[in-house]
């Protein structure tokens, strides 16, 4: 069975699950003429990507209520999409914790001999759930509930030995002035992780520029682009390519 079609049957399967509800094991693996240990392979990786949910002999949907929460917006997926679309094949990446940053691990499927490092276990998840199976790195470091990542001197000093192309990261607001901003306070890994890549490529949705929030976390002099929607006012756009800032905005797909 080839990647491909191993990519083919589960996208059908996640289709048979949002349409019917629920799947059971013993039916797909007739349907596909498969082995039932292959399918609950397709549902584990499935619901590792937080798209559906395992049930005994089979899976069933996410809750609206769940949907709601985990299933990343059009916004999202059109700037992941146009993140994706920067990684060549072979490249050492680093991806941040956050959901639009995590939106982007569908769109590596047919990525080559990636090299990824995160601080972000939901981040790790994903990937491990992908066909290509790209190297998986982990920085390690202190469990921060509030980013659901690692954090502290650990994980800096484990950045510090690494060398990567891209480092792909989100943003709780925007300064079109100065930069990206945060509602934490600790900031030091995100500067590490810039230091460590050759581009820093910031994702964030159009609704998040021009948020007044206190922490600079990444000035725009470390920045090489911003990835955001077409959401973005004409003033906004001007104010941050004013500052050297490769600025690309994502179609939303209806």
């Amino acid at each position: 069975m080839t990647k491909r079609n191993t990519q083919q049957r589960r996208h059908n399967i996640l289709a048979q699950v949002n349409e019917l509800g629920e799947v059971v094991v013993e039916k797909l693996a007739e349907q596909f003429q498969t082995s039932e240990v292959t399918i609950r392979k397709d549902l584990t990786a499935l619901e590792k990507s937080g798209l559906l949910l395992r049930r005994y002999g089979g899976a069933i949907a996410l809750p609206k209520e769940i949907v709601s929460d985990e299933i990343d917006s059009k916004r999202k997926v059109a700037i992941a999409k146009a993140a994706a679309a920067l990684i060549k094949d072979h490249n050492r990446i680093i991806i941040d914790s956050g959901r639009t940053t995590a939106a982007m691990i569908p769109e590596l499927a047919s990525k080559q001999g990636l090299v990824v490092m995160t601080n972000a276990i939901k981040v790790a998840n994903r990937l491990l759930a992908l066909e290509n199976e790209p190297t998986l790195l982990m920085t390690g470091g202190t469990w921060d509930p509030h980013s659901e990542s690692f954090q502290g001197q650990v994980a800096e000093s484990v950045l510090c030995s690494y060398d990567f192309d891209q480092l792909f990261i989100g943003a709780d607001g925007i300064d079109v002035k100065r930069g990206t901003t945060t509602f934490n306070e600790l900031v030091g890994l995100s500067q590490v992780m810039a230091k460590a890549a050759r581009e820093v490529i910031v994702m964030v949705e159009s609704d998040k520029i021009g948020r007044k929030i206190p922490n600079l976390e990444l000035p725009w002099q470390i920045v090489t682009t911003l990835i955001t929607d077409n959401g973005l006012a004409d003033d906004k756009r001007k104010a941050i390519e004013a500052c050297g800032v490769k600025l690309i905005c994502a179609e939303i797909m209806e």
